[in-house]
């Protein structure tokens, strides 16, 4: 089956065919993307280069070849170097600078101290080169490990520009994605600016769609279409992340560790990523927050109309929903099961699955609405002993009226007795 998707840095797109099983990939923003072919180049350069120069000049007493494979080497090692230092955050890069220079600065006081030992000479040079690279590595190392602690936009301030204040970056997780309400959110407005969707999520999202469960294979296409709605809103900039972290299993920790290194907040519906991401400091937007915060506020001791639904699990209860889901639980409402009904609310539980509201039947409407039926049942019944009353017959056959009037003779006389 054919699969076909592109990517661009600026404008990605995301391409589905009419089937769901779609691969999506693009080109990494965070500085771990493919390259181009400028970057191979370079690179090539730079080994045909090292290569060449330790050829001619043979170092440390080599022979032309060795010193060759010696520049290959060393090429492949800063080339590696290279690789390995764009995979870290800016933060990282420049907490382990300083780090790194901190070391120097300790190897530089320590060496003054070596000079002037009275020690051979050979020991002298290899104790400085020791301490030279010891103590910068040691500062480069402890210095990276506190990368996390660094803000690059908070050094801003220090070439006299102020920090950015654009809105952060948004993560998309797979629960939100497949859930759909974020692209509703994103088209009000409520979020805007970089929506990023790591790579690892996307094919999560892939394998729910070619899942053999048909509800499952379902739910990926929707994601797959949310996705696509996303990403023809022209105030959001939606982009792929291709920043992978191998040595970490479980996309919600990968999700966690990205969140770090990007300084961006997770959006998602799952309440246990929600609380680990929130215990390592990090921004957590959910949409079921967002959803319990729009629903009307209900106090207690206000009155609403519902309809009783089901029967609750305790006895004599009655259970009915709101038009927004949210559960109301009436005492001695079982009775009126498939009616609606005049309530009370008595109280309102908030837990983790939204907002219950329990209540009790309004005794007040209940009254008048009796009141209301034994007053038409009544006029009825007078209606009708009066209209029975009215023809009451007298001793010679014809009829008279409750006060004792005589009936109009008839018209036609009536015909005479033998």
């Amino acid at each position: 089956m054919a699969r076909n998707s592109h990517f661009y840095p600026q404008t990605p797109v995301i391409s589905r065919p009419p089937t769901a099983r779609s691969s999506l990939s693009a080109r990494g923003t965070l500085g771990q993307g493919p390259l181009g072919w400028d970057f191979w180049l370079l690179r090539g350069l730079i080994v045909f280069f090292a290569a060449a120069a330790c050829y001619r000049w043979a170092p440390f007493g080599l022979s032309p070849l060795l010193g060759a494979v010696a520049g290959l080497g060393g090429a492949a090692l800063v080339i590696l170097g290279e690789c390995r230092l764009r995979r870290a955050s800016l933060g990282r890069l420049i907490a382990g600078a300083i780090g790194a220079l901190f070391g120097l600065s300790a190897a530089t006081l320590a060496s003054l101290i070596v000079m002037r030992l009275s020690i051979p000479e050979g020991t002298r040079s290899f104790l400085l080169l020791a301490l030279l690279l010891g103590l910068g590595y040691i500062g480069l190392a402890v210095g990276a490990s506190k990368g996390e602690m660094v803000n690059p936009q908070l050094l801003a301030g220090v070439f006299g520009s102020e920090p950015a204040a654009g809105p952060a970056a948004k993560l998309l997780d797979t629960s939100v994605i497949i859930d759909g309400r974020v692209a509703d959110i994103c088209e009000a407005q409520f979020l805007d600016g970089a929506i990023l969707i790591p790579q690892f999520v996307l094919r999560e999202l892939q394998l729910v769609a070619d899942a053999a469960d048909p509800l499952k294979r379902q739910r990926g296409r929707r994601g797959l279409e949310v996705l696509s709605r996303l990403q023809k809103m022209p105030h959001l900039d939606v982009r792929i992340v291709e920043d992978d972290f191998p040595q970490i299993a479980g996309v919600d920790m990968k999700l966690i560790e990205l969140a770090k290194r990007a300084g961006a907040k997770i959006v998602t519906n799952d309440f246990n990523l929600s609380r680990v991401a929130a215990l390592q400091g990090i921004a957590v937007l959910s949409v079921n927050q967002l959803a319990n915060a729009l629903k009307p506020v209900v106090l207690p001791g206000e009155s609403m109309r519902v309809f009783v639904l089901r029967e609750g699990k305790e006895y004599n209860q009655g259970v009915a929903y709101l038009d927004d889901g949210t559960m109301v639980v009436i005492d001695g409402a079982r009775r009126l099961i498939n009616r609606t009904v005049d309530i009370i609310v008595t109280s309102v539980h908030q837990t983790t699955a939204g907002k219950m509201i329990f209540g009790r039947l309004d005794e007040r409407a209940e009254h008048t609405a009796h009141g209301v039926a034994a007053a038409a049942a009544g006029g009825a019944r007078d209606l009708n002993e009066r209209h029975g009353e009215s023809r009451r017959p007298d001793s010679s056959g014809r009829s008279q009226d409750a006060q004792g009037e005589r009936a109009p003779r008839p018209v036609i006389p009536e015909p005479a007795s033998d």
